[in-house]
């Protein structure tokens, strides 16, 4: 499907436009859960990464896969092990006895959705090679630099920390997510259609393609494209100074978080049909993007609940 099915590409999600009618489908396989689904197409939207942190069974890989083949997009999906290489990853360079030199064998992070299945499970230096792929949409190898595919989304799965065999991932490898969701268990409605027509894999096989990787280019120019007023950008300062001097909170949002915050608020507008960011958007995304980036001082302490009374006291413009 190409970008002239829709003669003006600010369209409500909700509405009959290709990024509505993705969204749509989306929510007939993850089912109950259009919030999330929502918050991951304006990631997406943004040229961001995700994150999902759950527990295993809960569609997490479902969700990826169906991502991708609803726009169109080329799909791989690696599970990150303790004894997964690099080289696992990107890919690697073998001698061709015929040939007389070198020949490249790119890894599947050569995809333009890459699924990093349970990434809090793998060696620093696997994550770090991930981390750089991610930030520089690049890999070296041999002294040559390959580009990676536009888009390039790279969706990756955390188990809880209370899992046997995770670690944290650091701080600086957090902060190349743009944003963090949750999936949680399904409603006992949802979970009720799952029982009775059957898992949903044989669902994401038959999806069609929605979009396809120009329409999208173009989706993503046009998130660039809108306006954030001089106020708004006030608001997202406001937010980020309340984060920094925040007393439970260890550290504040970055100016990259910031960046983020606003990237990810035009995602929103966009897929709410306007050219202009509102505040309500910045408050829509703003939990998933802070979730994985403002540790709170006390690990007792939720840092949701934080977020939300800094959302509740910062004025609004």
């Amino acid at each position: 499907m190409t970008r002239a099915a829709s003669s003006d590409p600010f369209q409500p999600a909700g509405s009959a436009g290709p990024v509505g009618r993705a969204l749509e489908q989306l929510g007939r396989v993850i089912l109950g859960k259009p919030g999330p689904l929502r918050l991951a197409v304006a990631c997406l939207l943004a040229r961001g990464h995700l994150l999902i942190e759950d527990q295993p069974g809960v569609g997490k890989t479902t969700l990826a896969h169906a991502l991708a083949r609803t726009l169109g997009l080329s799909f791989r999906r690696v599970q990150f092990t303790s004894d997964l290489l690099p080289a696992d990853l990107l890919g690697v360079s073998i001698w061709d006895t015929a040939a007389g030199a070198f020949r490249y064998h790119p890894g599947p992070i050569f995809a333009e959705v890459l699924l990093a299945d349970e990434i809090n499970r793998a060696a620093p230096r696997t994550q770090s090679a991930l981390l750089e792929a991610m930030e520089e949409r690049q890999v070296s190898e041999g002294g040559v630099t390959r580009l990676l595919p536009d888009p390039f989304f790279v969706i990756a799965t955390q188990n809880p920390a209370a899992f046997v065999g995770t670690s944290p991932l650091p701080e600086a490898q957090l902060d190349r997510f743009l944003l963090t969701v949750t999936l949680g268990y399904p409603d006992p409605r949802a979970e009720r259609t799952l029982l009775e027509t059957g898992g949903r894999g044989e669902v994401v096989r038959d999806l069609p393609a929605v979009l396809d990787a120009a329409a999208l280019r173009a989706a993503q120019r046009d998130v660039d494209a809108v306006h954030a007023a001089p106020a708004l950008l006030d608001y997202l300062q406001r937010l980020a100074r309340a984060t920094r001097e925040h007393p439970a909170l260890a550290v504040g949002l970055s100016p990259r978080a910031l960046l983020a915050l606003l990237a990810a608020s035009r995602a929103w507008a966009f897929l709410a049909g306007r050219r202009m960011v509102l505040p309500e958007d910045v408050q829509a995304v703003f939990p998933a993007l802070t979730a994985h980036r403002l540790p709170p001082r006390d690990p007792a302490l939720r840092v949701a609940d934080i977020t939300a009374r800094i959302l509740a006291e910062t004025p609004i413009p």
